[in-house]
């Protein structure tokens, strides 16, 4: 049978037009019953009003992070001063029918052993000189039903990005591609490339890649987003400032985004750091 809740909002919708003694008798409802559900209807208590306060912010949370699962919304919600549970918050994420889209790190399974170099950039993120510390990561972009990858190098000696590549597949070739779009604009030998320890940025025919264009290695500890923290703040920063304000129909129109973005960030975007002017700005600035 139809649950009561149910049978009330049939009741509401139709008691204007047939007598609400005849639609009772129907839907098996008692007079009280159904004024007691229209109350709560009408005037929710405080309980319920806080519920649908929680659903908005989450939601609007969840698109501006629909990577963020339950403990990450918990934390996000606290930093917006409410204080809430996490079981509570996972709770109200299932019933929204909410689920975090991450992308998640694959190990390489080849025939090849992993290379995993050192950390030796130990987080000191910044460079005397441009093109000395470069780091690079991978980022997925939602288009339609489907997921984007994004590589991207960024210098961290003015926080310009270097090179970039967009692919429909989350693979070597990807982060080859990045490091070749470098190379042939510029002489990569003695540059420090920083990496996480994924699965592309750990196989042998990378990191061979590496040594011949005299590339010198590093990642980050498993499972340590802060050691490469500059590149993640630029994924953030294109999510929010154009993805997520963008409509994006299509691969070529998320290709044009990024490209806009990326013009936006070096040439205009005027950052604390480098003494409020742009990355180019910034070295074009020093090197006068």
């Amino acid at each position: 049978m139809t649950s009561k809740s149910s049978r009330c909002e049939i009741i509401e919708e139709l008691r204007l037009k047939y007598p609400l003694k005849w639609l009772l008798t129907l839907a098996e409802v008692s007079r009280a019953g159904y004024y007691k559900w229209r109350k709560k209807l009408y005037h929710p208590n405080s309980h319920v009003l806080q519920e649908k306060i929680l659903e908005d912010h989450i939601m609007a949370i969840h698109r501006l992070h629909p990577y963020f699962g339950y403990l990450r919304m918990t934390v996000a919600l606290k930093r917006e001063g409410l204080h809430v549970n996490h079981k509570r918050v996972y709770r109200l994420m299932k019933k929204l029918g909410i689920r975090s889209m991450i992308r998640k790190k694959r190990r390489y399974f080849g025939k090849q052993a992993s290379v995993v170099h050192p950390n030796r950039l130990e987080r000191q993120f910044h460079a005397e000189a441009p093109l000395r510390k470069l780091v690079t990561d991978i980022t997925y972009i939602r288009v339609g039903e489907r997921f984007m990858y994004l590589s991207v190098i960024q210098d961290l000696y003015n926080n310009e990005i270097v090179a970039w590549h967009l692919s429909e597949r989350n693979d070597l070739l990807l982060v080859t591609k990045t490091i070749d779009i470098l190379s042939e604009k510029v002489d990569l030998t003695g540059v420090l490339l920083h990496s996480d320890q994924g699965f592309q940025y750990t196989s042998k025919p990378f990191n061979s890649k590496l040594t011949r264009l005299g590339i010198i290695g590093s990642h980050s500890r498993r499972g340590n987003c802060y050691d490469n923290a500059c590149i993640e703040s630029f994924f953030s920063h294109l999510k929010t400032e154009k993805i997520y304000l963008t409509n994006l129909p299509s691969v070529s129109e998320l290709d044009k985004a990024i490209q806009e973005y990326v013009a936006f960030y070096n040439y205009e975007r005027f950052q604390k750091k480098l003494n409020d002017r742009s990355p180019v700005e910034y070295r074009e600035t020093v090197a006068a």
